[in-house]
């Protein structure tokens, strides 16, 4: 386990123990009126480690907690699977490789034919969120994506820092905070690498909002939700975002958005393409 991974892995147990509620373990308050948050003492206890040991994983230790003390752990903070996936990677129990990610540009070309093949906005992303490839109605959708470079090509950079985007998305401070938890559960076995490191390091430095939420250490896995967008030329758009994992690049992944049935999506999303929007 590296070191920064160590941190992490001490500061995510920290954050979780804080936000316990008490009542829900079936334990009293502390003092007179502090409901949230157990002591360092109570967890060990109810895992079955000693206080030291526990005491030593928050700090960062360089110590080997086995899988089996985790879950445990897991379990007494009543982490969702996303988050035990996370503290399970974090301790080096990770179900995908940790090495360096090697940067994606550009989606294989079979990839991409299958991409320009679907008649909706749909796009490529690579382990560090950088956007390998779109279909034309994904930029009809997004006109931008075409004029930006590959170092900016980066699916959580452009939520941070591109203002017309951010102008398109009337949810953006949910949707902000969705992708974030999400590239940070997909993130953790790779904390500390150089090239993690530096795109959080880059985020951070340009967009004190993404400081923010990141601070908040919050981990989900993906889920398939609604997503509107206000576009400049056809108005509202409403999609159903999917994902899906090519078996044979299982380093991308495909966003995928679905017009809403009930919707008037479809219709203006065909203007669009016609020209008459």
């Amino acid at each position: 386990m590296n070191e920064e991974r160590r941190r992490e892995l001490g500061q995510f147990l920290r954050d979780r123990r804080a936000n316990l509620v008490r009542a829900e373990l079936g334990l009293p308050p502390i003092g007179r009126s502090r409901t949230l948050g157990l002591r360092r003492e109570e967890i060990s206890a109810f895992a079955a480690v000693s206080v030291t040991w526990y005491t030593w994983l928050e700090q960062g230790r360089d110590i080997n907690p086995s899988r089996q003390v985790l879950e445990s752990i897991a379990r007494v903070l009543r982490l969702t699977a996303a988050e035990q996936s996370y503290l399970l990677a974090m301790g080096g129990y990770a179900a995908v490789p940790t090495a360096e990610v090697v940067p994606i540009e550009a989606a294989p070309a079979h990839l991409q034919a299958l991409l320009d093949a679907l008649d909706f906005p749909a796009f490529a992303v690579a382990p560090d969120w950088g956007i390998a490839g779109w279909n034309n109605a994904y930029e009809l959708l997004y006109s931008r994506i075409a004029h930006v470079g590959p170092e900016e090509r980066n699916l959580l950079w452009l939520i941070f820092t591109d203002p017309q985007l951010r102008r398109m998305l009337p949810d953006w401070e949910e949707t902000s905070r969705h992708f974030v938890a999400e590239f940070r559960a997909e993130a953790g076995p790779r904390l500390g690498s150089a090239a993690h490191t530096a795109l959080v390091a880059r985020l951070e430095a340009a967009s004190p909002e993404f400081a923010r939420i990141w601070a908040d250490r919050d981990v989900e896995g993906f889920a398939s939700r609604r997503r509107v967008f206000r576009h400049p030329a056809v108005g509202e758009l409403v999609f159903e975002q999917h994902r899906l994992v090519p078996s044979d690049a299982p380093e991308l992944h495909f966003v995928l958005y679905a017009p809403t049935p009930g919707t008037p999506t479809r219709e203006r999303f065909a203007e669009l393409a016609a020209g008459t929007g």
